[in-house]
């Protein structure tokens, strides 16, 4: 492997591109830096319950513990199977990336759930199943236990990260990638299926048995992550690298500008994906499970009385 010339970094397509993504990144970080200065008037209320107490009722949080355990072992087994397979090359590709991101996302999700049940089951009311006042009490009584703290922010961010990036990698390869890859550098086996399926398929699950925020402030941390994957392969690219893994960030061609900017904006689209998708759940649930299902609107209800 070599890397590109100087010629190469010259080209008129490079300047634009590097805007591209120069953009959104100082806009994602001017944002979050805002944002900082405002924490003490935050938008929606968010309590460390949030992210081990599930969104049904009666239903213990031991089985979202279950699930988070299982959904780390699975992927962390198919990162194994394909870096054994193919070497940590895989790791030049999003999807990788994304994969992995997914995996510190239930391995966060499993510590903190491991200690809200252990919480949970120190309360009388647990015992009873009744997980609707247990919010009530927990928030009363351990107020100071409640507040996000660094590894909950981090699991939130990760996940608003994560949701985005597992709309958009699986999305790009089963639409596009996949319809025009063809030959004998490239072939669809069971484990490149799943691991351009299980990642989306495992956090909708997740978000399906918890109730974690999803705001669109998030899409900041998404375009953050997206941009640091294209500096990473910039980066490689200048000092030893001269293969693209995605065809579509090739810079040497007039074409290229406009690769990059159909990139940045179907980052909305998949952040909006995902946003619709949580938006449906609570409705549908709520409808179909009225007595069983604790939706996100009840779920603040019952935080506004604390």
């Amino acid at each position: 492997m070599s890397a590109l010339g100087l010629d190469y970094w010259l080209q008129w397509q490079v300047f634009v591109c590097a805007l591209i993504f120069i953009i959104p990144t100082t806009i994602s970080l001017r944002f979050i830096i805002n944002k900082r200065r405002k924490e003490n008037e935050p938008i929606i209320i968010i309590k460390s319950t949030d992210l081990w107490i599930p969104c049904w009722r009666n239903l213990h949080p031991i089985w979202l513990l279950c699930f988070r355990v299982s959904a780390l072992v699975a992927m962390a087994f198919m990162v194994y199977q394909t870096v054994v397979n193919l070497g940590f090359f895989v790791f030049l590709f999003y999807t990788q990336w994304t994969f992995a991101l997914v995996g510190i996302y239930f391995a966060l999700g499993t510590f903190i759930s491991a200690r809200g049940c252990w919480l949970y089951t120190t309360n009388p009311l647990s015992q009873r199943g009744e997980t609707d006042k247990f919010l009530r009490t927990a928030a009363e009584q351990n107020t100071s236990e409640q507040r996000l703290g660094l590894l909950e922010n981090l699991m939130l961010i990760i996940y608003q990260i994560s949701a985005g990036a597992v709309m958009l990698t699986d999305i790009v390869f089963w639409c596009l990638l996949l319809p025009f890859m063809t030959g004998e550098n490239f072939k669809l086996t069971l484990l490149i299926g799943l691991m351009h399926s299980v990642n989306a398929i495992f956090l909708l699950l997740d978000s399906v048995l918890s109730n974690p925020q999803f705001t669109w402030f998030g899409i900041t941390y998404f375009i953050l992550w997206s941009c640091s994957y294209i500096v990473f392969q910039w980066s490689l690219h200048v000092c030893c690298l001269s293969w693209w893994p995605y065809p579509f960030l090739e810079l040497n061609t007039p074409w290229a500008p406009l690769w990059y900017f159909g990139m940045a904006l179907v980052h909305v689209p998949c952040y909006g994906l995902y946003a619709l998708l949580i938006k449906a759940k609570d409705q549908i649930f709520s409808r179909l499970f009225p007595q069983a299902f604790l939706s996100g609107v009840e779920i603040a209800m019952e935080k506004k009385h604390t």
